[in-house]
């Protein structure tokens, strides 16, 4: 069986990255064919593809690509159609939500993708059907116009894109009403891997390396934390105006994106809060923040399913999240579970704002959740459990093809 990955962009590492990276382990083999890769952008994370096919188009020649990520998606479509996957069984696409791969074809010749075609989705893309993205583009009455009359396309694009999949996995029963709402398309749900054993080995190795112990992180819990990608929509906005009232102190690890660190930065600056921004971090790194720290924050809009409030219950820290999206599938709310939902691992606050927000951590500060809870939660999305399932649907699918192959071979 020959497999092929196709991923939108690799510029910056994420939870769809990590997804990746997980379905690169179970198909060593596979090459990876994306739009642009951007390894300088990677920061701690650029080891990680040093060894990789990976395969670019003809996006990776434009001059100042790095700053035309966003209008690339303008023909990210025509990208895709330049792909030559003949020979390949099934083409795996790792769909972020931010392009149109679901547009790839087996040959360059208009034929119909013959192979069988699974999109591993994690949302539709999030700017064609109202859901908060990165950049407040809307502010901008003329921008309005233009991207309103672009996405009006783009969205025809990607209806037909969607035409194109045999078969959808969603990362989430949130990704999943989405591709049956928009595509009417039925899905099966794979949940995004969890790496805990990773987790717990690099947080193992950063306490026993003196070196690392200098970077001035403290092990005593009087901290939270938050972070990931620094964007509009993971509503940092929101957690640093609650810490910057309640005066708490604050770790903020990620990268910023489109200007909006620098943002976060001066209304911190402005405050004179206890809040600190690390930057980006390596895992190692985040796993002792993480395992020192009072509770995880995330304040996201939406969240397709959010690996982070997952990773940091893997080491036993609960979350303080806004109660949207997918991960309402994984944080057990401390103020509504029952006998058979299974203990609490963190708590939920109904309006994203920093009023909701400091009630909801003044009422964390009188909770007590056990830490064996919270990792008892997180082995539920392991990436043991995500290999086994991908590995069985694939199975499953190309069973499938040599079947109707065969049936074709006889008519």
């Amino acid at each position: 069986m020959k497999v092929v990955l196709v991923h939108d962009y690799i510029k910056e590492y994420g939870g769809a990255e990590r997804v990746l990276e997980a379905l690169h382990e179970v198909f060593p083999d596979a090459p990876i064919y994306t739009t642009v890769y951007l390894p300088k952008f990677l920061g701690p994370h650029r080891e990680r593809f040093r060894d990789w096919k990976i395969k670019t188009s003809f996006l990776q020649y434009f001059p100042f690509k790095a700053k035309l990520i966003s209008p690339f998606r303008l023909l990210s479509g025509m990208a895709f159609k330049s792909f030559d996957f003949s020979g390949y069984d099934v083409v795996i696409v790792s769909a972020t939500g931010a392009y149109f791969p679901n547009t790839i074809k087996l040959k360059a010749n208009s034929e119909k993708l013959k192979a069988k075609l699974v999109c591993y989705c994690h949302t539709p893309p999030r700017y064609l059907y109202g859901y908060a993205t990165a950049r407040n583009w809307k502010k901008n009455l003329i921008l309005r116009v233009l991207g309103e009359t672009a996405n009006y396309f783009l969205r025809k694009t990607d209806k037909k894109a969607s035409k194109n999949v045999d078969y959808y996995i969603a990362n989430s029963e949130e990704v999943a009403s989405r591709i049956k709402k928009f595509y009417n398309r039925d899905s099966v749900i794979i949940y995004p891997p969890v790496d805990i054993q990773k987790i717990h080995t690099d947080f193992k190795l950063i306490n026993t390396n003196k070196d690392q112990r200098k970077s001035g992180l403290n092990p005593r819990k009087y901290y939270y934390l938050a972070g990931g990608r620094l964007a509009r929509a993971k509503g940092m906005d929101v957690i640093i105006e609650a810490f910057s009232e309640l005066g708490l102190p604050l770790k903020v690890f990620g990268k910023g994106f489109a200007g909006y660190e620098k943002e976060l930065k001066a209304n911190s600056e402005k405050r004179k809060t206890k809040i600190e921004f690390l930057g980006e971090v390596t895992d190692g790194e985040k796993a002792e923040l993480m395992r020192n720290a009072k509770a995880f924050v995330f304040a996201s809009y939406d969240e397709d399913f959010g690996i982070t409030p997952v990773e940091a219950m893997s080491v036993g820290t609960p979350v303080i999240a806004f109660k949207s999206g997918g991960v309402q599938e994984t944080v057990i709310d401390g103020k509504i579970h029952s006998a058979g939902s299974g203990s609490p691992t963190g708590l939920f606050y109904e309006v994203n704002d920093s009023e909701h927000l400091v009630k909801a951590i003044e009422e964390f500060e009188h909770m007590k959740i056990d830490p064996k809870d919270c990792i008892n939660q997180a082995k539920k999305f392991s990436k043991e459990r995500f290999e086994k399932e991908i590995r069985e649907a694939v199975s499953d699918l190309t069973k499938n093809k040599v079947s109707e192959d065969h049936k074709a071979e006889q008519q």
